[in-house]
């Protein structure tokens, strides 16, 4: 599979977003086995990116449950886990009374020491600010997370939900090359991260799309919301999916695509996508099909 630079490493150019296997729908959620089964068919197809978060979980009783899967998966695959890079997030609070946010130094310190349990290793590969607490100074909170980097306990930095002022920020105060990635939502459903993915192009920073195929649910319908993708796949003999991660893929040279899988046959598929090169005249077809970011 094509590689792409993610900080300091390379990584597989389609990784895999590890939460629909910790949904809280029990009747989407797979079974551990079946959740295992994906993974490692992920691996199988030389997937080496799975972002997962501590907040990925059934219910807030079992914060880290995607992290725990993804770790059990990787000791049972055996192989060289140098080679994989598992991207986390924190900052996002559950309990009882629902969901929150939190980037005080105190919580970032405690979710980062129970990211290294849940995930059992010594250093996390890339840890991600899941989404901007707006009691904190943002760079501030860049702040702890370089001294976490600093302390050994993080080797990459990323963010997530991000807008451009924020980018920038963190890139400010961690140096050149030192914010490894930024994780928005995009897809051909929702292009409102557009800019960002230019400006990270712009300033080596790579971009990860969550819900790169629509989100859960809408995955499965995305020829059908727009006819080029299909059509351009029946020419192809290959699936819309893989036609559409591979326009996203058009759009950046560090562009990682991170589509959510919970079957192994939905992972194999969209890995596919990564060495499928579309043609100039099919590329315009697809962004010409595709609406103008809001």
């Amino acid at each position: 599979m094509k590689t792409r630079h993610l900080g300091r490493k390379k990584v597989s150019a389609i990784g895999m977003g590890g939460m629909p296997l910790s949904s809280a729908d029990e009747s989407t959620r797979p079974s551990e086995d079946d959740a295992i089964a994906t993974i490692l068919a992920a691996l199988e197809a030389e997937v080496t990116l799975f972002d997962t978060a501590d907040v990925y979980a059934p219910s807030y009783e079992e914060i880290g449950h995607n992290e725990r899967l993804i770790a059990k998966a990787l000791k049972e695959w055996g192989g060289d886990r140098d080679c994989i890079v598992v991207a986390t997030k924190g900052g996002i609070t559950w309990d009882e009374n629902g969901h929150g946010r939190d980037a005080s130094p105190e919580h970032l310190r405690a979710a980062v020491e129970a990211s290294l349990r849940a995930l059992d290793v010594d250093v996390i590969d890339l840890y991600q600010w899941h989404r901007p607490d707006r009691s904190r100074i943002y760079g501030e909170v860049i702040g702890t997370l370089k001294e976490l980097q600093q302390e050994g306990k993080i080797n990459e930095i990323g963010i997530s939900n991000a807008n451009i002022e924020e980018i920038q920020i963190a890139i400010h105060v961690l140096g050149p090359r030192g914010l490894a990635s930024v994780q928005n939502r995009f897809s051909p459903d929702n292009r409102c991260s557009q800019d960002e993915l230019d400006f990270c192009e712009r300033n080596y920073v790579s971009f990860l799309p969550w819900s790169p195929l629509g989100g859960i649910g809408r995955a499965a319908g995305i020829g059908d919301r727009f006819q080029v993708f299909a059509q351009i796949a029946a020419e192809r003999h290959v699936s819309p999916q893989q036609i559409v991660l591979a326009w996203e893929l058009s759009l950046g040279e560090r562009v990682i695509p991170i589509p959510g899988a919970s079957r192994p046959e939905s992972i194999t598929d969209s890995a596919l996508a990564a060495d499928l090169e579309l043609t100039p005249t099919e590329l315009a077809r697809c962004s010409a099909a595709v609406p103008a970011p809001a």
